[in-house]
C-alpha cells in the first residue's frame, strides 16, 4: 500500500512539474511574444523617425539650393539694371539716338497698353523730346490699331532727372 501512495505521489509530483512546466513555457512565450511586439514597435518607429529626418534633409538641401538659384538670378537682374542704367544714361548723350530710343519705347508701351487715354510720367528735361515723341507715334498707333489714344503728360509729377 505504502508503494501504491508513493507511486500515485510521485505521478501527481510529475503532473504538478508537467502542469507548470507547461505554464511556464506559456507564459515564457506570452512574455517573448509580447517584448518582441514591443521590440518590433520600437525600431517602426525609430525607421520612422529617421525616415522623416532624411526628408526634412533633402527638404533643406532642396530650399538652400533653390535659394541660391534665386540669388543668383536676383544678381544678374541686379547686374542687367545697372548696366542697362549706365547704357541709357550713355544713350541720353546722344540727343538723335536718345530722341529715337525714346519714340521707338514710347509706341512700344502704347501697344502693350492698348489703352484709349494713357499718360505718360518722364524726367522734366525730356518734356519737349517726349511730347515731339507722341505727337509721332499718335498716328502710327491710330493706323495699327484702329483706335484713338489720347496721351497725356505728367507734369505735376517727373521721374528723378539722375535716371
Amino acid at each position: 500500500m505504502m508503494a501504491f501512495i508513493e507511486q500515485e505521489a510521485n505521478e501527481k509530483v510529475e503532473e504538478i512539474d508537467a502542469k507548470a512546466e507547461e505554464e511556464f513555457n506559456i507564459e515564457k512565450g506570452r512574455l517573448v511574444q509580447t517584448q518582441r511586439v514591443k521590440i518590433m514597435e520600437y525600431y517602426e518607429k525609430k525607421e520612422k523617425q529617421i525616415e522623416q529626418h532624411k526628408k526634412i534633409q533633402m527638404s533643406n538641401l532642396m530650399n538652400q539650393s533653390r535659394l541660391k538659384v534665386l540669388k543668383a538670378r536676383d544678381d544678374m537682374i541686379a547686374d542687367l539694371l545697372h548696366e542697362a542704367r549706365q547704357r541709357l544714361a550713355e544713350i541720353a548723350q546722344d540727343p538723335a539716338m536718345y530722341s529715337t530710343l525714346m519714340e521707338g519705347l514710347l509706341l512700344q508701351g502704347f501697344y502693350r497698353l492698348l489703352e484709349p487715354k494713357v499718360t505718360v510720367r518722364c524726367r522734366q528735361q525730356d518734356v519737349e523730346m517726349v511730347q515731339a515723341a507722341v505727337n509721332k507715334n499718335i498716328p502710327i498707333y491710330k493706323e495699327a490699331v484702329k483706335s484713338n489714344i489720347v496721351v497725356k503728360i505728367d507734369m505735376e509729377r517727373f521721374l528723378p532727372s539722375d535716371m
